[in-house]
Order: C-alpha cells, then structure tokens, then sequence
C-alpha cells in the first residue's frame, strides 16, 4: 500500500555542501539503552530507487520502484559498485564540496504502528548507520537531515505520525561533506546498514542514564591476590555513580546480587552507592553485575513507566606517571584493530558472527579492541563486556587522503568544521559511555592535527575525567592522555621505553620528554597483509622489558574481501581495483589476521603463541611457569606434558604449579619419566621431546575444556642418526635404484612415477611484504647503526630480486660423472645479462635407505642483494595432490625466521592441498623448516646431516603463483611441486612496517643439504 502524501522539493542539495553535522531537528545523543518500552523494527524489504547523480526529484507516488533488503550496501546489489582507498579520496579534494556525480538511493517503507505504540507518550525514529548523508520524510513532511555513517541519529516523530499506514523515506547520498571526515582505509559502501528502529517512549521514561561503577581493594588486600576457588582477584568495595540521569522520577535502581534496592525521588536524591564484596570487571574476568533503572515506584512499576537494564562492571581506570592501569594494575594490549567486514554483507551487522568472531580472538590470546576507525555496532559493546576485552572506543573520524595537498585545508584544523567535529565526538561518547570494557576514548585516526581535535579532547575530559583521551596523530602530546604510534622501528621504541633517548617524531626536546613520560601504546604495529607478519616475538620483548610500553593493536584482525565473480563465474574474494574504480589502493585493504572466509592465518598462530598469557620454559630439572595475565589467576588451567620419542607420545601427566596469582611465578620439578629418558641413551635418529602445555580446565563462552592457552617445548636428548650405508647394488642401464635418470644426470622417474629435477630455486612468489616498501629497506644498511631508520631509497625487496633475475635462472650443464653407487651432477645457474650466479653440485648416492642427494651451491659474482630462498624443486606427478602428507618436523603451519614461535616439533598430517593458505593475492606460503622426514604417497623424503631442509609441497611453481593476482587465475595443476629448501628470507612487515631485520635476512653463501628419497 502507497500512502498519497508525498515530499516536495527542498534545498537538499546545498546541505550536501554544508559542515554543519545535520539539522536541528536531530536530538540530542543519548545512551543507547536496552529496554523494556516497545520498539518497532523497521528492518526489512524496502521499495528503492537508485541514481547515479543526487540531483534528481524527490520521487512521487507513481514512480518506478524496485526493492532492496535494509539493512544492505546498495552497491553490493547491483547499484553502482564498491571502491577500496586507504589514504585517496575518490572524489576532488575540494572540500566541503562533494562531486556531482553522487549517487543516490531512495528508500520507502510503508509501516503501521502496533497497538503497543498506544500508550506512548511520544515517538522516536533511530538510525543506527547511514552512509554517508541521508534526509528523512514522513508522510511527505521532512524530518530532518543528518551525516556521521557510523553514529546514531534520532528524531521525534511524534507529530507525523497517523493512525494506519505511515510512509516513510529515507535518501541517502554517498558523498557529501561529511565524507572528507570518512576517509578510512576500507571499502567505500553507501546505504542503510544499520537499524532503524521506531522506539514508543513512554510518559514516565528513562532517556538518558551514565553509570560509573569504580572499583578499589579492600585496606590491606591487593588486586593481585588470587583465590583458589575461583582465581579471581579479591574482592573490594564498588561505587556507583550516575553523573547522568535523565528520567521522569521517582527512579528505582536496583542491583539484586548486590543487595542494591534504592529509590530515588528527585534529581537532586541521586548519590553514590558504596558496596562491599564487589569482585571487579577485568578483560580476564570479566564480571558483571545486572542492574536496572525502572520509573516504577513500587516492583510492578507504574503505567506509563519504563526499565532499564544494565550490565554493571566495576573497575578503575588511571594513568600513574607513565604507566596505565585498570584495577590498580599495569595493562599490556595484546591487541588487534577491529573493522566491521564482511565478505556479502559488507558492514551489516550480525550477531552471531560478531561473537565467533570475538570467541576466536579470545581463542588466539587477543585480549583488546580497538574499533578502527569508528564506533562498532553497539552489540559489539555488549559482547566485549561479556567476553572480555579491554576496548579503545574510536569516533568516526579520518581525513587521511588531506595528506595529499600537505595538509592543506584539512578540516581538523578549520573553525568552518568545528560543530562537525564535535557533534561526532559526543554522539561516539554518549552512545557507549556505559560499557566497562571501554578504558579509553580515541578521537580517530590519522586526521592531521589541529584545533577541532584539541576541542575534541576538552569535551571528552569534561564529560567523561575517568577514561583517558588516545589519537596517534597528535605527535607532540599537547591534548592526549597516552603516546600513541604506529609502525615506530625497534630501535624508537626502546628509546621511548627507556633505553637510549633519540630524536621522536616532530617532536622537540622538550616536547620529547613530555612524550616519555606517558604510557605508550602501538595502536598499529605488525601490518598482518599476506604471508606474516614477522617480528612480532622482537615488539613484545621490549614490552616485557619496558613497563612504560603497554603493548598494542595488531593492524589489522581480518581482510576485508569482498565475494564477487568473474565473467564465467568463478567465486573470489575482490580487492581494490576489481571492480572498476578509478583510483584504489589494490589489495592493501587484504590486511588481515584472519581471511576473508574466517580462515586464520599462520600469522595469528604466530601472534597467540608470542603474546600467551602464561610463559613457560624448561631447564633439565625444572618446568617455570609465569602468570603474565593482569588480574587472573591460573586456577582456570591445567598443566599437562608429554615425552615424545620422534613425534610419537611415550609418556603423558599433569604438572601440579599449584594455584599462581596474576603476575606471579612458580617452579615444578621435570617429571620423573623425563628425566630418566634424558639420561638415558637415545638410538640412532631418535629425538626426545617434552612438551608442556597451559590449558582451560574447563569450558568458556569461549572455548571448550582443553583448548591450549600456551606451551613450550624442549628436546631433552638425541642422538644424530648413523649415515645411510652405499648400497652394494649399483646401475641397471638408466635406473639406480627406485630412480631413473637421463644422460645429462637429471632424475626424470622414480617408484613408476615421472619426476623432474632436482633444480635449484632461488625464487619465491613474493609476499605483500616483499612487494611492498611502506618503510625504509634494511638490506643496504644496518637498522643498529642508523637507529632503526632504513634506507628510504631502497626498493621493495620483490624489485631488487626481479631487476637480479632471481624469477628467470637459467641452468648450464657442467659436466655429470657417473660413479658405483650414485653421480655427480655440476650446474652452473645464472640469470640473463648476469655476471653472478651460483654453482650447484648434486651428488647422487644409492644406500640402503634409498636415494640420497646431497646439494652443494656456492655463489659466484658480486651479489649484492638477499635471496628470497636456497632449495631445490622436485616436479611430481599432480595426482599427490589429492593425497595425505604425513611429516616429522615443525609444523602444523607454515613458519619463517622471524615467524616462528608457534611452531613446534612433531608428527603431523594433512591433505596436500592444505599445505598452503590461499592468500587473496596469492604469494609465498607453506614452507615448514627442519623437516625430518615426509611422505606423501609411496614417496618418502627423509633429511640427514646436520642441516635440515624445509619442504613446501605446493600445486604451483613460485613462477606461477608469482603471476597470479587472484587464486582463479592460478593455472590448472599438472604437477605437484616438491620444494626442499635449505633456507629462506624472512618475512618482516614491510607492507606497512619494518623490513625484514638482519639476523632474518637470507644473503648469498655456500650451502650444503641432503635428503633421501625413499
């Protein structure tokens, strides 16, 4: 049904163009409460209207109408089309004004209102999220008009409204002023994707309540203190305070747990409530105590009266000198920044997603949030409360692309924009003011600086003086709380730590010292694009070394994918450029610690395993167990180890640490069994390992009983394995035992399987990291000598190895000796127009074990750039790719040199074609270092020596994946590739962040490796 009234025109148009953040007629931000008075969902299907330009009729009740689900992204629906910039604006930078080609979609839905509604004092229509500028009518009278994509906007509808149906439609522009206040690094995705929402509001209600719940122990006790029962930290005494209650009085509050029942019969009767006995909210513990605020005066409550309900934590936020402290405590974020992203959905919220998501992040050790660039869902609030997360609360603020004219005209610094930048700051603190997980305000993100932030900060201390004010771009600390960078080298960030003072960015002496003498916070650091990060074990040193550094925010937790198709079909996940924009920043926006699937990366093994809440080691009598968790006890682990005799578990138990307080230590003795196979003597080959692991004693919201918080591993004793003998058999023609080899020396079969190889690699398809040069290089000088800063000249390390001829080696011949038992293979490798290359001898021996090859490279020349790896490959036969690997050795994932701390030494087996991670861009992935032993069909791969080989067992040459943008256009399999490589370059961070470091760097030297193929 089609309600008959219908909009005129109006200026719409010229508020395209306006600073002013909306009209008049918004109210006020509030809390965004949970209650009982009725609520209308207006979610659903919509009629819609798209233009590609905003200067079209308001539509008529005749018009063309199709239909479009809301909540939804209009462009991905077929309108329009999504756009990725990190710092670019996709439109002139010539604010405030927005481009004339803008497009617009039209939004109606014809509602009626439910007999719940009858008693309602008045009505309230809220917009959750809207992007970027919509104007509202109701029965063809404007509402209102309003900006700020990710904040809430209300209206008071009360007067429009009519009995039966009502028509209601919304507008919404993708560009506008507003959006020179959005450039946030991710897709640019207009429309409707948040609630809207018709709230009844009652004749009694309760509009607006802040609820400060702050914790102190008891005289005598200390935070640290942990029960055995429980293992949460003592109790204390809890104050309730409520700078904010607007309400129709009286007002009842009641907290029953607490014995809490108090009525409050004016504005002027609300004073703080002090309770005993109070347990405190942490991120480990995160208690809540429900509570509600009711306008009845008796339990029943009153007609016309509303309740409240509240989740209460009660915990201290302070900053002592230089160091942050929740509860009295020290905080170390080990955290990760947030988007919301989906790869169909785009930013449309949805809860059960949400809490996977947050469950996996408890899961992998991720203990903080911080919500870039903008305000979340609030149920993503709520959750992090009940989870547990200490959460930097970000506004929607981020004028990055200004970068571009040197800042000039940047709105963070123009009076014009003030009221912008304020009305975004209130509407971020006022919605979530009431979360306990919340510990601190950022005003948003790399904005420039200038006076409209500095008034940002004001607010903020005024409103809300317990959490404290964060925004990295404010680098001389004249208006925030905390330090705060991104990406600083390893050297800078000892210095603000305490080690050597040097020179900080755009800072002055004096403003230095202010700098230093704050808390530190990375809010982004190891850049998580493709293969790595690395060198996030290097960062948390300093943190535990430095208690000024407080940790910080991995950027960023997941890529931000979008599932689309090509032409014929195939699904992949697009990134910038795919789909027809004019400006984009390709695949920057694939960043994640977790894939566009929810797949984890290695790198997020890597950064649980790093940063684990409990730190172990062994020594040969002793098993030392740290408690690093703020305010948690181990009470909620078990300590269970295992003896391994190559990779097969011999022995098993418990160890009995007892109960350890937060921040605490204790030592247990090495287990009898361990200690007996230690001193016994290993056999040939063998390799005893115990192993210990930190793991819940029972189920979380969570996790399950036995998910493995931490672990360490120690090889107790071994033994080298005794040289395969030369076999007394010798040639048959071409065939040396299960192999088959050509005249000029090369393995061609083996077992009736055709082979190829062995050829030497130098190649690897390049990671993001490799690709990219966000910082200065460190291949051309020592970061220990320059502070850290790195050649600001030197290439991305992917160009330096193409311009070498590292992706297109070419083999000579040599010579081939024939020998017994085995040949002698000389090759000299080298690329075209090179003088430097390498000479490759491959001694081939038949044992009693198989076919042993031994690899000789020794370079030649004046090489002067690092190599992305030293290996050989093996071509086999593509149907082992449809078969079951089993090793021995590091595993289960992939690892590196600067990527290696979630790795450990054992058996394990998975499909072939999981052996690699299907990056968005494909790149390098699968190598495992210290391979053992591997078998993949009737084939077997064992390493011997004192140097072992890694192995990537992969569908694809580096050459062919090299080539590649997306997974789809990866070649169709004909083989499976053996890698077997004696080394390779770490992964650094280079993406955005430090490349890789010199001890993790792969340069040109004589190596030798063998391996026995069985």
């Amino acid at each position: 049904m089609t309600v008959t009234a219908q909009p005129s025109a109006d200026s719409a148009l010229a508020d395209l163009a306006s600073t002013t953040p909306g009209s008049d007629s918004r109210l006020a931000p509030r809390a965004w409460l949970h209650t009982d008075a009725p609520a209308l969902s207006l979610d659903g299907e919509w009629d819609f209207r798209w233009s590609p330009v905003a200067d079209v009729p308001v539509p008529g009740a005749d018009d063309t109408w199709g239909t479009l689900p809301v909540l939804s992204h209009w462009v991905l629906h077929g309108h329009g089309a999504p756009s990725y910039t990190n710092l670019q604006y996709p439109f002139p930078i010539d604010p405030p004004h927005p481009p004339e080609e803008n497009p617009t979609g039209d939004h109606r839905r014809v509602f009626s209102l439910p007999s719940s509604f009858d008693a309602a004092a008045r009505v309230v229509l809220r917009f959750d999220g809207v992007e970027s500028h919509f104007r509202v009518w109701l029965n063809g009278s404007l509402v209102g008009w309003s900006t700020g994509s990710r904040l809430v906007t209300e209206f008071d509808v009360t007067s429009l409204l009519r009995p039966g149906p009502n028509e209601l439609l919304v507008r919404v522009h993708q560009w506008s002023a507003a959006s020179y206040l959005e450039d946030q690094d991710q897709w640019w995705l207009p429309g409707i994707f948040r609630d809207v929402t018709l709230l009844a509001r009652p004749t009694a209600p309760i509009d607006d309540v802040f609820v400060r719940a702050g914790w102190e122990p008891v005289l005598g006790s200390a935070a640290t203190a942990g029960t055995a029962a429980s293992g949460r930290p003592s109790t204390g005494t809890g104050t309730i305070t409520m700078p904010t209650l607007d309400a129709a009085f009286p007002v009842r509050f009641s907290v029953p747990s607490l014995g809490v029942d108090v009525t409050w019969g004016s504005a002027s009767d609300v004073a703080p409530i002090t309770v005993e006995g109070v347990e405190p909210w942490s991120a480990e513990l995160p208690r809540l105590y429900d509570a509600t605020l009711s306008t009845g005066t008796t339990a029943g409550g009153r007609a016309g009266g509303e309740t409240v309900s509240l989740r209460i934590g009660f915990r201290s936020v302070r900053i002592e000198g230089d160091r942050f402290l929740v509860n009295g405590e020290r905080v170390v974020f080990h955290g990760v920044n947030r988007h919301e992203t989906h790869p169909v959905r785009g930013r449309v919220f949805d809860e059960e997603h949400a809490r996977a998501d947050m469950a996996l992040m408890k899961r992998n050790n991720v203990n903080a949030i911080r919500t870039s660039h903008y305000p979340p869902h609030p149920r993503v609030l709520d959750l992090a409360d009940e989870l547990g997360f200490w959460v930097i609360l970000e506004c929607d603020l981020e004028t990055h692309g200004f970068i571009f004219t040197g800042w000039v005209g940047n709105p963070s610094d123009d009076p014009a924009w003030r009221d912008a930048y304020l009305d975004r700051i209130a509407r971020t603190v006022e919605r979530d003011k009431n979360h306990p997980s919340i510990i601190m305000w950022s005003l948003g993100n790399e904005s420039g600086t200038g006076r409209n932030l500095a008034a940002m900060s004001q607010w903020v201390h005024d409103r809300d003086d317990e959490r404290p004010v964060h925004y990295e771009g404010d680098y001389t600390g004249e208006y925030t709380d905390v330090y705060s960078r991104m990406y600083p080298t390893l050297q800078e960030t000892e210095s603000i730590g305490g080690g050597t003072p040097t020179p900080l960015l755009e800072c002055g002496p004096a403003e230095a010292a202010r700098q230093r003498s704050k808390p530190f916070i990375h809010c982004e650091y190891v850049h998580a694009m493709g293969n790595g990060p690395g060198q996030i074990a290097e960062y948390e040193a300093l943190v535990d070394k430095y208690p000024r550094l407080h940790g910080g925010f991995v950027w960023e937790w997941r890529d931000h994918g979008l599932l689309t198709h090509t032409a014929d079909g195939q699904a992949y996940y697009g990134y910038g450029g795919d789909f027809g924009e004019v400006v984009h920043d390709g695949n920057f926006v694939m960043d994640g610690l977790v894939l566009p699937d929810d797949i984890p990366t290695p790198g997020l093994a890597e950064f649980a395993a790093v940063v684990a809440p409990v730190r172990m080691s062994s020594s040969d009598t002793t098993v030392l167990v740290e408690n690093r968790y703020h305010s948690a006890s181990t009470a909620g682990l078990r300590f269970c180890w295992t003896l391994s005799r190559n990779g097969v578990v011999e022995a098993s138990g418990r160890l009995t640490p007892g109960v350890i307080a937060a921040r605490a230590s204790a030592t247990v003795p090495v287990p009898d069994e361990v200690l007996e196979a230690a001193a016994g003597t290993p056999a040939p080959g063998d390799e005893l390992w115990f192993d210990v692991t930190a793991e819940l004693a029972g189920p979380t919201a969570w996790a399950d009983t036995g998910h493995v918080v931490a672990r360490t591993q120690r090889l107790v004793a071994s033994r080298p394995a005794d040289a395969p003998r030369a076999s007394r058999r010798g040639w048959d023609g071409d065939r040396l035992g299960d192999g088959t080899f050509t005249a000029r020396g090369d393995l061609v079969g083996f077992k009736g399987h055709e082979v190829a190889g062995p050829r030497l690699e130098l190649w690897r398809a390049p990671t993001d990291n490799d690709r990219l040069a966000s910082q200065g290089g460190y291949e051309t000088v020592d970061p220990v000598l320059t502070g850290g800063v790195g050649d600001p000249d030197a290439p991305a390390s992917a160009v330096r190895w193409t311009e070498r001829g590292l992706d297109r080696l070419t083999h000579r011949l040599v010579s081939v000796d024939r020998t017994e038992h085995g040949l002698v293979q000389r090759v000299r490798v080298a690329a075209a127009n090179s003088g430097w290359g390498v000479d490759v001898t491959h001694r081939w021996t038949l044992t009693d074990a198989g076919l042993q090859l031994q690899t000789d490279a020794v370079p030649f020349g004046a090489w002067d750039v690092t190599w992305p790896r030293l290996g050989v490959r093996f071509d086999l036969p593509v149907s082992f790719l449809d078969e079951q690997a089993t090793w021995f050795g590091t595993g289960p994932e992939e690892s590196y040199p600067d990527s290696s701390h979630a790795a450990r030494v054992g058996r394990f087996t998975a499909p072939v074609r999981s052996l690699t991670v299907e990056y968005s861009r494909p790149q390098e992935s699968g190598h495992r270092p210290g391979l053992r032993s591997l078998a993949v069909g009737d084939l077997t791969a064992t390493t011997v020596g004192a140097h072992r080989a890694g192995f990537t067992l992969t569908p694809w040459t580096a050459q062919q994946v090299t080539r590649a943008g997306h997974p789809y256009e990866l070649p169709k399999p004909d083989h499976a590739y053996l890698y077997l490589d004696a080394a390779q370059h770490g992964l650094g961070s280079r993406a955005c962040g430090l490349d890789v470091l010199p001890e993790h760097q792969l340069w040109p030297h004589a190596a030798s490796w063998s391996v026995v193929l069985g």
